[in-house]
């Protein structure tokens, strides 16, 4: 049965601006301006033909770390954080797409059981974290409890600053352990995640993605943007730094976080032609690439 969603209001420019999820179309405001908005570098989303092309040359460089990690027996942890409708599953399924799954796992955890409620909060995804030769990729994360726990009251204010004071020792011994750890953050504005929502509304094969936590998050943009935030300035560190992409457009999102991750391991056979350069409108490090970019 679908959620009853009521009219959400939100600020644009200074006007106020309503709108409906079950409506067919939304306000202009928000539908027009979407693609361009927070500030946005592109005018329009790349291309397919060359986003393809430059997709299918990436993935072949992904497959030739999964060999890379087999032989070598190194680790690889990648974490997906984002708003709701940012882009994670997608863009983990375009890495993970060539990839073995017998050594490329996909980390999605459901909430906590009771007993890992009374557990070290780490320990349950500890659990995932790769053996030799494996990549474990976490579509959410430990971080959890650094945006939607404090945000809708899943967790006290002393569990979230505890938080984000382990969080930078925990990735601590994972990197001195030898895991190649990265952190990435998919970044969008509020128009284009408003917009995101819609599609999955109003696509029947989509709406299991609307979930009711999703539509509670609609009235608290800005609760969440402060918790972001927070989370940056206590855990972007040297060790374990966070890489923000912007993902208003999806294509280049996952081209450029792709070509970080692979610019940033020395595996065998590596084409640096093909992974090319990261686009520096696009993506950058921590809190300061907010300042800089206005993402």
């Amino acid at each position: 049965m679908a959620v009853d969603i009521p009219e959400t209001k939100i600020t644009l420019d200074g006007n106020t601006v309503a709108f409906d999820l079950d409506h067919k179309k939304l306000p202009a405001a928000i539908e027009e301006g979407a693609f361009t908005s927070g500030e946005y570098p592109y005018p329009d989303r790349m291309k397919r033909k060359p986003y393809e092309k430059t997709l299918e040359a990436l993935q072949l460089e992904l497959v030739k770390v999964q060999s890379w990690l087999l032989e070598s027996g190194e680790r690889v942890v990648i974490v997906f954080e984002g708003r709701d409708a940012a882009g994670k599953g997608g863009t983990i399924s375009r890495f993970r797409e060539f990839l073995n799954p017998r050594h490329t796992r996909v980390v999605a955890l459901s909430k906590p059981s009771d007993t890992e409620r009374g557990q070290w909060y780490f320990q349950r995804y500890a659990a995932h974290l790769p053996t030799s030769g494996e990549m474990a990729m976490f579509d959410r994360s430990w971080y959890n409890r650094a945006g939607v726990e404090p945000v809708m009251g899943f967790c006290s204010d002393d569990q979230h600053n505890k938080f984000l004071e382990e969080a930078p020792y925990f990735e601590k011994m994972l990197v001195n352990d030898g895991v190649h750890l990265f952190k990435f953050w998919l970044n969008i504005s509020q128009e284009m995640q408003i917009k995101r929502f819609h599609e999955r509304r109003q696509n029947p094969l989509k709406s299991w993605k609307l979930s009711p936590i999703d539509i509670k998050a609609l009235g608290k943009w800005h609760d969440y943007t402060k918790a972001r935030d927070e989370m940056l300035l206590n855990t972007h560190t040297a060790h374990a730094p966070w890489t923000i992409v912007r993902s208003n457009d999806k294509r280049r999102a996952r081209i450029n976080a792709m070509r970080y991750f692979l610019s940033n391991l020395n595996y065998d056979g590596k084409d640096e032609d093909v992974v090319g350069e990261v686009d520096p409108l696009i993506s950058g490090f921590g809190p300061d690439f907010f300042n800089k970019s206005g993402a």
